[in-house]
């Protein structure tokens, strides 16, 4: 089975060649990196291209117009797709999500629809943060789960393999993220579509390197969008 690793990118020079050479040491059969990257002006995508020269299985998706890491997400996902890819795994570029996990992700895969890598199952951690930001991801994962009714633990992982036949059900084209919400997005629409959905853990550390995308802000994004959501469903636009 072909899997395409889908990477979004915005200045990762310090970290993207690391994560794409240890991904290929882990030396999985027919697995291709495509990197995602929206025109970050620290040279992420010259490194990704020059990587490329060497190993075919590496590729990249530059990104010029629609940037954000929805758009990247879901155009790296019809790429992967219209590759032929069978299995299409997410994940972020910084370490957090940290690659040795990928065999496992694809080990459980066969048996479900989504896989998703969770810090917050038996086995799982959230380590590296300090006390408050663990108490609002903890409140907005409750948050999340209560308003669109997902019995999920690790709600806003981005650390996922899906089959397919998801994104060909769920239509990415029809998406209305923009940003990092898109991970909300997605699983919402694939437990509206009753796709299998299995949570593997992980042991979560934030970034040593480079700078995070992540602020307040995109959590309000975040938590309004969940509101938008679940009116759509309500009013049947989803």
């Amino acid at each position: 089975m072909k899997t395409t690793i889908v990477i979004p990118t915005y200045n990762e020079k310090e970290n993207i060649e690391d994560l794409i050479n240890f991904i290929l040491d882990l030396n999985i059969e027919d697995l291709n990196i495509l990197v995602a990257d929206d025109n970050s002006p620290d040279g992420t995508g010259e490194i990704v291209l020059k990587i490329s020269e060497k190993y075919p299985s590496v590729g990249l998706l530059s990104r010029k117009k629609k940037r954000g890491r929805g758009f990247a997400g879901i155009e790296g996902f019809l790429k992967a797709m219209s590759d032929g890819a069978d299995y299409i795994i997410e994940m972020d570029a910084d370490f957090s999500h940290h690659p040795r996990y990928i065999p496992d992700l694809l080990k459980k895969i066969p048996s479900c629809d989504i896989v998703i890598a969770s810090r917050f199952i038996p086995g799982g951690m959230d380590e590296d943060r300090g006390l408050y930001r663990k108490i609002v991801t903890i409140m907005a994962g409750f948050y999340i789960r209560s308003l669109l009714n997902i019995n999920i633990r690790d709600v806003s992982s981005g650390y996922r393999c899906f089959k397919r036949e998801v994104f060909e059900t769920i239509d990415l084209e029809d998406m209305i993220s923009s940003g990092p919400p898109i991970v909300i997005e997605i699983l919402y629409k694939a437990r509206l579509k009753n796709f299998s959905i299995v949570e593997i853990p992980i042991i979560f550390k934030d970034r040593v390197r480079g700078k995070t995308k992540l602020d307040y802000i995109t959590l309000l994004e975040s938590l309004v969008m969940v509101l938008r959501l679940r009116q759509m469903h309500k009013k049947g636009f989803i």
